[in-house]
């Protein structure tokens, strides 16, 4: 049987990441509280962000930009939208 994490997302338990995504404190931090399919659902819309807005990852502005969406993202709270992107119907 896989770990399972409390989301902070999602509020509930769901099956862990096996491995910590970031290095540091923060690593840990996403490792003991969010769930695979949150940061699943985080890698895609961060995707999303850096071609949307065409977003340079190798400039500290952009890093920070993404790490303030992303703390937003798990947190519940409004993200800035994505022009053009419409969500994906649930089947």
């Amino acid at each position: 049987m896989s770990a399972t994490v409390f989301c902070r997302k999602y509020q509930k338990d769901l099956p862990a990441l096996s491995v910590a995504p970031l290095p540091g404190q923060k690593g840990q931090d996403i490792l003991s509280n969010i769930s695979k399919q949150a940061w699943d659902e985080w890698m895609a819309h961060q995707t999303r962000l850096i071609n949307e807005k065409r977003l340079k990852v190798f400039q500290p502005e952009a890093r920070s930009y993404l790490q303030e969406q992303m703390e937003k993202f798990f947190n519940n709270e409004a993200l800035d939208e994505i022009e053009g992107y419409v969500p994906p119907k649930d089947a």
